[in-house]
């Protein structure tokens, strides 16, 4: 497989700035012969009784940090991943950063460890109040950072937090997961569908695209996952009785995935590079939620692996007008397997 296949053409306009409202009001494309045009506040009607919905409870976290280097220059850093006080980061400019070098960000302040490849760098973080940890400092001190292709973005950043977000750890949000109202989830629970969580914390790399020409040469990301040991028993429930196990978006498929590689669901924590591609089988996961994605992604790629007409459902959705990417509209897609 070569990245040409799983491109498409998307219009800039087509980009979603500024999310739907309310949530529930965004699109909904049904994936059937023919596919169904209706709206996210209808999806209990294609959703069972006794089916099973999982959720990515991650929070994206403030982690865009705006500063100033010794000289009085500016300074952005975008955190990554952390452990303890050293983290992984975009930094920008890059080029003017070197190892010993001190950033200010406010009463957060940053030593430079590394300057790596493409924007990379390793950064050492402590706080002005050694009363404060380092996470309560970023929440303070940073913004939620909107994906590259949001040029506006909304004004309340609670907007691209899901609405049953609790664990920050993310550098973006599980999108298709946005469209979901506390009415709506209630209306759910009250039609037999479950509910089960788990975690997976998103890295910025699932905005980029694929360089390699060939498929499988691309090298996924790692990302920490948590499946809770209720959700292990729910999904074993679930299939017991006969309901589907419906993932709300690609983190979710890929935490399921992973936590599954002896056939059944293990709980526990583990990190996951997994990449989903046309020829994996799934092993948990009955029917998905998702967003449009960007052409020539690793998530694009994952959609074709359980939707090879994914060319076909694109052009609908674009010759209807549904609005693409982070705050755009979504798709079902009821049988994966």
């Amino acid at each position: 497989m070569r990245i040409e296949d799983f491109d498409y053409e998307l219009p800039p306009d087509a980009i979603a700035q500024l999310p739907a409202e309310p949530r529930d009001a965004s699109r909904l494309l049904v994936v059937g012969e023919p596919p169904v045009d209706t709206t996210f506040a209808k999806l209990p009607d294609y959703l069972r009784e006794g089916d099973l919905l999982v959720l990515n409870t991650t929070r994206v976290r403030a982690a865009r940090l705006l500063g100033t280097r010794p000289s009085g220059g500016s300074v952005e850093v975008l955190l990554l991943a952390g452990d303890g006080d050293e983290w992984e980061a975009l930094a920008r400019p890059a080029r003017k950063l070197r190892p010993g070098m001190e950033l200010a960000f406010g009463e957060l302040a940053a030593t430079v460890v590394a300057v790596e490849a493409e924007g990379h760098v390793r950064v050492r973080l402590r706080t002005a109040d050694p009363g404060e940890g380092i996470e309560e400092a970023i929440a303070r001190v940073g913004s939620v950072p909107y994906p590259p292709y949001v040029t506006i973005g909304p004004a309340d950043p609670g907007r691209y937090q899901t609405i049953y977000a609790t664990e920050i750890g993310s550098a973006a949000a599980p999108t298709a997961g946005l469209h979901f109202t506390p009415e709506l989830l209630d209306t759910l629970a009250g039609r037999g569908i479950e509910r089960a969580d788990v975690l997976l914390e998103i890295g910025l790399d699932t905005f980029r695209p694929i360089t390699e020409p060939v498929v499988a040469d691309h090298a996924m990301h790692r990302e920490r996952y948590e499946i809770p040991a209720e959700t292990a028993e729910e999904i074993q429930a679930a299939r017991a009785r006969g309901g589907r196990v419906v993932a709300c978006g690609t983190t979710v498929v890929r935490a399921l995935e992973a936590a599954a590689s002896t056939g059944t669901v293990a709980p526990g924590a583990g990190r996951t590079d997994l990449f989903i591609r046309p020829g994996y089988e799934l092993r948990v996961v009955d029917a998905v939620l998702t967003n449009f994605h960007m052409p020539r992604s690793s998530l694009i790629v994952m959609i074709a692996a359980f939707l090879p007409e994914w060319h076909r459902i694109y052009r609908h959705a674009l010759e209807r007008g549904y609005r693409f990417l982070s705050f755009g509209d979504a798709m079902f897609i009821p049988d994966v397997r």
